[in-house]
Formats: structure tokens, C-alpha cells, sequence
């Protein structure tokens, strides 16, 4: 448990040093690249959450436990990506942005389209999923 502190506290302190900025999306615009085939849509809240307020119609759904910790649903996924943008939302945007200045720091494409309910509010599709096992 504090290796992974240290690992994200890392993390978030070398995204900094390095400023890695990652662009603001709206949940229009993202919608509209995921939907060209051009961007892949994240949401990096934690299954509890997905549980209780659903998720946006067609994200894929990688927990940031997971990013911080042993990475074993995010290496798979990132080595299947190719070239796409990746945008990451969370609650709030404030995850979607540390995840997403780490990506940018490695090279890879990302956006930071805030939080759950900014999709919500722009009228997006979402849907309920069951509760975490």
C-alpha cells in the first residue's frame, strides 16, 4: 500500500516536473472523434463509482487503482491503441487530468474531457452497470 503512495505521489510529482499538458475536451467534441473511430473514450473512476452513477454510452472502463498500481487492464489495453487519442474523464476532471499528464509524458495522444456529470449535462448517452463483484 505505500509503495503504491509512492508510485502515484512519483507519478504526479514527475508529470509536473516534466509539463506534460494535456488539452481540455468538451464531451461533444470527444464524442465526436470516438465516434470517427479516431479516439478511444476512459473512464478512470473506480468500479464503486461506475456502480453507483453509471457510465458514459461506449467508454471503456480502466480504474485508476489500476493505472497507479500493477497497470495489468491498462498495459493491455494501451499496447492494443495504436495511434488513437485517448480521453480520460473521471468525477471530476481532476484524475483525468494527473492519468492523462502521465500518458502525455510517455507520447501518447490524450485529452482530459473533466467530469461524469459534464457528460451528463451536455446530454450524452449513459447507462447503468451493475455493482462491482
Amino acid at each position: 500500500m505505500l509503495m503504491k503512495r509512492i508510485l502515484a505521489l512519483f507519478a504526479l510529482t514527475a508529470a509536473g516536473s516534466f509539463g506534460a499538458e494535456v488539452a481540455k475536451i468538451s464531451p461533444a467534441d470527444a464524442a465526436h472523434l470516438v465516434a470517427a473511430g479516431s479516439a478511444v473514450l476512459i473512464d478512470i473512476r473506480e468500479p464503486v463509482e461506475w456502480a453507483e452513477t453509471g457510465v458514459v454510452t461506449g467508454a471503456v472502463l480502466l480504474p485508476k487503482s489500476d493505472f497507479d498500481g500493477a497497470q495489468k487492464q491498462w498495459k493491455e489495453f494501451l499496447a492494443q491503441t495504436g495511434d488513437k487519442q485517448l480521453i480520460l474523464y473521471c468525477r471530476s476532471g481532476h484524475r483525468a487530468g494527473v492519468v492523462g499528464a502521465v500518458l502525455a509524458g510517455q507520447g501518447r495522444k490524450v485529452a482530459n474531457a473533466g467530469g461524469f456529470k459534464d457528460w451528463q449535462d451536455a446530454g450524452q448517452p449513459t447507462h447503468k452497470i451493475g455493482a462491482p463483484k
